[in-house]
């Protein structure tokens, strides 16, 4: 099990969350593996949308993890004189069935795990609700009335239940289905039951132990980290172990926004005067 917190003290060249070939990623994983070293990334972990009993277009096949595993194995190695490189995954989680507590991943030899909720249950099945506003918007149509309340709520109760059900080491992205939901009903955020939803899941991350990462991949385009701002504070203040994630699907964004969030983190564990923003 990787000490994520004795990472954090040590150095802040490190990033556990990016994609590749794999899954949904837009390059291979030596083409990151050589930015990593080249950026002078201590640690580097690698992390493909995990396979899912559907088919997805931004999740990895059971038939490529040996493949993965394989090309990692081939890395590792090559790389070890310059970035210490994880095998890792992002796994989704879909309910009871499928998730990071599934007996499929304790077989397969990972040095870590992010859970993530990216769909949630409708009627007629899983639903993506991550991903461009565009699909998001004709999904709200399609599966769920233009209930956005219902969306919401149902988001965070996986979150939840994910967290309850545990067999991973960082939660990704927690507060994710606000960028969505504020495009499709501006302010939402700021409501009191949104904002309660949030600080309850705060909470729950707090009480279960977890490392929680501060997701840098919208701030360039969408001005967002996820979570927002305005929760790191507590979480900092909890003792909670906090990574600054860049999310890369390019080689060439591993490290993108990392350094704003930590001098941001840095402010909020210090002084207690985080951005809001």
């Amino acid at each position: 099990m990787i000490d994520f917190r004795n990472i954090v003290k040590d150095t802040d060249r490190y990033n556990f969350h990016s994609h590749t070939q794999f899954c949904d990623g837009r390059a291979n994983m030596e083409q990151f593996a050589a930015a990593a070293a080249e950026a002078g990334f201590m640690h580097y972990g690698f992390s493909p949308h995990s396979p899912i009993p559907f088919e997805s277009p931004c999740n990895m096949s059971f038939d490529a993890v040996a493949i993965y595993l394989d090309e990692f194995a081939r890395l590792k190695q090559k790389y070890a004189e310059q970035t210490a490189l994880y095998a890792g995954m992002e796994i989704d989680y879909l309910g009871k069935e499928w998730g990071p507590a599934n007996d499929y991943f304790a077989n397969v030899p990972l040095d870590f795990s992010i859970g993530s909720v990216h769909f949630i249950p409708s009627g007629e099945g899983m639903v993506d609700v991550d991903g461009k506003f565009e699909n998001f918007r004709m999904k709200m149509a399609k599966f769920f009335a233009n209930d956005i309340r219902h969306v919401v709520e149902t988001f965070y109760s996986q979150t939840h239940d994910m967290i309850d059900a545990g067999g991973f080491d960082i939660i990704g992205h927690y507060d994710k289905i606000g960028h969505n939901a504020a495009h499709f009903s501006p302010g939402i955020e700021e409501t009191a039951w949104y904002k309660a939803l949030v600080d309850d899941a705060t909470d729950h991350i707090i009480a279960a132990g977890l490392t929680v990462e501060i997701n840098t991949k919208a701030r360039a385009d969408h001005s967002r980290f996820f979570p927002a701002p305005r929760h790191w504070r507590r979480l900092a203040q909890s003792g909670a172990t906090i990574l600054v994630n860049s999310d890369a699907h390019y080689p060439e964004l591993i490290d993108a926004s990392r350094a704003e969030a930590l001098q941001m983190l840095e402010s909020c564990a210090t002084k207690c005067d985080c951005h809001t923003a």
